[in-house]
């Protein structure tokens, strides 16, 4: 039994790929972070951003939060900022899932819409106003040290816990880029020649929770020193590769989980041998009113 909803962030299981993985040298294990209690990865970074947040005194009951987000992200802050009686505004494209927007609202976040033709980025730029002149507070996950440090405080030691050791490439989606971060400075704490292998769309893709930034917004916490390899996807093959994870693996995931699985596949391919940990980011059934699964 847990004291709180909280102290079950993390610890997620870790299961072997039976029929996608076709190396009988390779083993591959998808890390299923939709079994967070917000249903993603982003559970980890949004409770240590919080959770810190407020024991340094950045902000407090009576503050008014304000965040960017494209969807995950925005659900586990919800989540967490309801548990400890905060405020906050979560700003998204308005092209995010009705099951996202509802999610958060639930949960008792303000949430604003901002226009597709904008995107992610104009919603940064809607937060960051706030900012400057409403004084609100940015949780800022994009330059938050606290985001990456989660994954180097749970996701990283949970990999090297429960592997014993043996993994040798570890695959993950890039956003915020705080789960490969993160998990790249643990992982390569206890054994540096580990590879880190970044997944990102390809030109023309656009892929939910996979990104890659225009200039001016590449997040200030990404060291691409922490990442060995950078592979692109198509939103056609993450697309696709999200139907067959849940077909032939059982795995019910987003699209950017597909996106990693591809990338983590070709690595496999590749490999004489090896142990290979690619990221599940969350649960497909927030994507069902969207054209995914259609």
């Amino acid at each position: 039994m847990s004291d709180s909803i909280l102290d079950l962030i993390g610890n997620t299981p870790m299961v072997l790929s039976k029929r996608l993985n076709t190396n009988p040298n390779v083993k591959l294990y998808f890390k299923l972070e939709g079994d967070n209690p917000g249903g993603s990865v982003k559970d980890r970074p949004a409770y240590n951003m919080i959770k810190s947040g407020l024991e340094r005194g950045d902000f407090n009951k009576n503050s008014k939060l304000i965040e960017a987000t494209s969807g995950n992200t925005g659900i586990a802050l919800a989540m967490i900022a309801g548990v400890y009686g905060l405020d906050i505004e979560l700003v998204m494209p308005e092209n995010a899932t009705k099951e996202r927007v509802q999610t958060m609202k639930v949960y008792g976040a303000k949430v604003t819409l901002v226009s597709e033709d904008v995107g992610i980025e104009g919603a940064r730029d809607y937060a960051e106003n706030k900012v400057k002149n409403e004084g609100y507070t940015m949780l800022n996950q994009f330059g938050n040290n606290d985001n990456w440090k989660a994954h180097y405080k749970t996701t990283g030691p949970e990999i090297w816990r429960d592997t014993k050791g043996e993994v040798t490439h570890f695959v993950s989606s890039m956003g915020t880029t705080g789960t490969i971060t993160g998990t790249s400075t643990f992982l390569k704490e206890q054994k540096s020649d580990i590879k880190i292998i970044g997944a990102q769309p390809k030109e023309g893709s656009r892929i939910p929770g996979i990104r890659k930034w225009s200039p001016d917004y590449v997040p200030s916490i990404f060291n691409p020193k922490k990442v060995d390899d950078i592979l692109f996807v198509s939103q056609y093959e993450a697309s696709e590769m999200s139907k067959r994870l849940a077909k032939e693996e059982g795995i019910f995931a987003g699209m950017s989980s597909g996106g990693a699985t591809v990338i983590a596949l070709l690595v496999a391919s590749q490999l004489k041998e090896g142990t290979i940990v690619s990221i599940v980011c969350d649960r497909g059934d927030r994507y069902l009113s969207s054209p995914l699964f259609d």
